[in-house]
């Protein structure tokens, strides 16, 4: 390709996110709690803000569910903040959702870039390249940048489009350079920052309201849960194991101990323990009925009680 895939670029134009916000000029002059009380107006400017961009995010939830359903993956790609908080919502889906493969975080630096600043990293248009190169046209690309001119997020972004994937891009600029990449943007404009350029700050909090948003809706739309109960849950130690039998309990009104011996006998599966009672039907039918619901609970019920549908 040409030289944008080479190394680096310079952002060209400056975001909302880097310039100064008037309402903090006297930061270095407050005292802890007037800071932290405009730090928490700022705060709700960012709830506001991604409230604001729920109706966008809506659509891509829908159009990630159709690539999903057929096989896809979703993988996030950011930088720094951005890059970090894709992977702390990517690494909640499996002990959430029970879900291990369907949502992928991607960081520029690598996993050295979690813990220690590599911002240099962030520079590289090939680096994003390189790591959205196993994508394919089932997958969803989602860039994570606050500026939305992360060269390693542009990067993953022309490389996700030249391999088919959908793409989407989430930031806190609303004319983000990136934008033509996406098929989907999310701009939850957050504006100037307390501490100027602190992207962790407002922009972080908006984009980690609006990752949980789209993963939660995803999972969701997968048929991962069972009205608000979190069924699909992977019960790895004693305080998960003890919250399957609370959530037995909630989604079928049996006593606790009748709830111990259910999930026992169905070597632990909620779900398949709930469908089973609810249904009132062995294991076996609760198993064939859930496997003829791709994993839905009340998709399983629905079958038990309308067989022939």
């Amino acid at each position: 390709m040409n030289d944008l895939s080479n190394s680096t670029t310079v952002h060209t134009a400056l975001s909302a996110t880097e310039w100064r916000n008037p309402a903090s000029t006297d930061l270095d002059q407050l005292s802890s709690l007037e800071i932290l009380r405009l730090m928490n107006v700022a705060d709700r400017e960012a709830v506001d803000a991604a409230g604001a961009v729920i109706q966008p995010l809506s659509e891509l939830v829908d159009a990630a569910l159709t690539h999903v359903r057929r096989g896809g993956r979703v993988h996030y790609f950011g930088a720094g903040t951005s890059g970090r908080l894709g992977i702390l919502d990517a690494s909640e889906i499996p002990p959430t959702f029970g879900r291990s493969d369907t949502v992928i975080g991607h960081i520029a630096g690598g996993d050295a870039a979690l813990r220690s600043a590599t911002e240099g990293s962030e520079d590289s248009i090939a680096a994003g390249m390189k790591d959205a190169s196993g994508l394919g046209p089932l997958d969803v690309a989602i860039g994570l940048a606050a500026s939305g001119g992360t060269p390693y997020v542009r990067g993953a972004l022309m490389e996700a489009r030249t391999q088919g994937a959908l793409t989407a891009l989430v930031t806190s600029n609303p004319d983000a350079p990136l934008a033509p990449l996406a098929d989907y943007l999310v701009a939850a404009n957050t504006g100037p920052e307390v501490l100027t350029g602190s992207t962790r700050l407002k922009a972080g909090t908006a984009e980690k309201f609006v990752l949980n948003g789209f993963s939660t809706a995803l999972m969701v739309g997968l048929g991962l849960t069972y009205s608000n109960l979190m069924v699909s849950a992977s019960a790895t130690n004693a305080k998960l194991r003890d919250r399957s039998v609370r959530i037995l309990m909630e989604a079928t009104g049996i006593e606790r101990d009748v709830a111990a011996e259910r999930l026992t006998a169905a070597d632990g599966d909620l779900k398949l323990a709930i469908v089973s009672s609810l249904g009132f039907v062995p294991l076996s039918d609760a198993a064939a009925a859930l496997g003829a619901a791709e994993g839905s609970v009340r998709g399983a019920l629905a079958t038990l009680e309308n067989p022939q549908s």
